[in-house]
């Protein structure tokens, strides 16, 4: 009897570590993405999510979670269970934010630490965007009307301190002119508000608006990055134009920090082949964001850096009433 009492332990032993030890995924998993529907972070995810599915072999279902500029998502994310079932694609205002709401004497929702970053998927200079419909056909001539109507015109954004809303700050100040800057809650309610001319313009990565460019609704007037664009090559930066700007819209998916390195490098892998997918590229690449891939490594490196700059960039915006 005892030594059946003991075979019956032995395998209650090995059967609840071998029910512990399931392969990972066991279970669909969660991408936040901490923005409403429409916007250069959902274009993205979607996508990838759905190309990470195929690999995973569980699906990989797209939560949106808009609010505070990109805050109340990335919150709920950096207090996930840290076990792989809950991934963030978040834009460069993960970096942002932490710092602004010290700016405004708030606690963050979040703090960098509390992530780990797997990989970065895109990297776009935002554009500058007005209707076609708008007397402004050069950045130039933007500019000059913008300095002999102070205040007369308005630009929208996702949010306060977000992405849409630090590189106008910066070419407000670089250019000397000023806008008044009317939030949303996300790319896409802002582009819609400016279709509809509830605003006059629009700093916002290229994926959210090419569509409209090429439907004849928007142009483009310039870009803040460094090299021509992919998906608008004619376009001209900033710096070209004078103003020594530079802003980059990334998009990366993170992990909530303590995760398990296996799951990470599992999760790494298959994004690395989701990244090289045709598919996935050509379809981010139509919605207006070349994939612009870096694993973990080099993509911890360039968000330490970025983050310092967002962090410069939000102390000179200083508090907002």
């Amino acid at each position: 009897m005892r030594a059946i009492r003991f075979a019956a332990a032995a395998a209650a032993l090995v059967g609840a570590f071998a029910a512990h030890a399931q392969p990972y995924p066991e279970r669909p998993i969660t991408m936040i993405v901490p923005f409403p529907p429409g916007g250069v972070a959902d274009t993205v995810a979607r996508p990838v999510a759905e190309a990470l599915s195929r690999e995973l072999k569980q699906p990989v279902l797209v939560e949106n979670k808009g609010g505070a500029g990109g805050a109340l998502g990335i919150g709920q994310a950096a207090r996930a269970p840290a076990d792989g079932y809950t991934l963030l694609l978040s834009l460069s205002s993960i970096s942002i934010l932490p710092e602004a709401d010290r700016v405004l004497a708030r606690k963050p929702q979040y703090q960098l630490a509390q992530f780990h970053p797997l990989a970065r998927i895109t990297a776009d200079p935002t554009v500058l965007v007005v209707r076609s419909d708008a007397p402004w056909q050069t950045v130039e001539d933007f500019v000059a009307d913008a300095k002999r109507k102070p205040g007369a015109y308005n630009y929208g954004s996702s949010g306060n301190y977000g992405t849409m809303h630090v590189p106008m700050e910066m070419f407000k100040n670089a250019a000397g002119f000023r806008m008044t800057h009317i939030p949303f809650t996300g790319a896409g309610p802002a582009v819609t508000a400016l279709l509809g001319g509830q605003v006059d313009a629009l700093a916002t990565g290229p994926s959210s608006v090419l569509q409209h460019i090429k439907a004849g609704k928007l142009r483009a007037l310039a870009h803040w990055g460094d090299k021509p664009l992919v998906t608008l090559p004619e376009l001209p930066s900033l710096s070209q134009k004078g103003w020594k700007l530079q802003f980059a819209q990334w998009s990366g998916v993170f992990v909530p920090a303590g995760t398990p390195e296996a799951v990470q490098r599992q999760l790494r892998e298959a994004l690395r082949k989701v990244a090289a997918d045709a598919g996935v590229q050509q379809t981010v690449l139509r919605a207006g964001s070349p994939i612009e891939y870096l694993d973990a490594p080099a993509f911890a490196s360039y968000w330490q850096q970025d983050a310092k700059l967002m962090t410069e960039a939000v102390q000179k915006i200083g508090r907002l009433e």
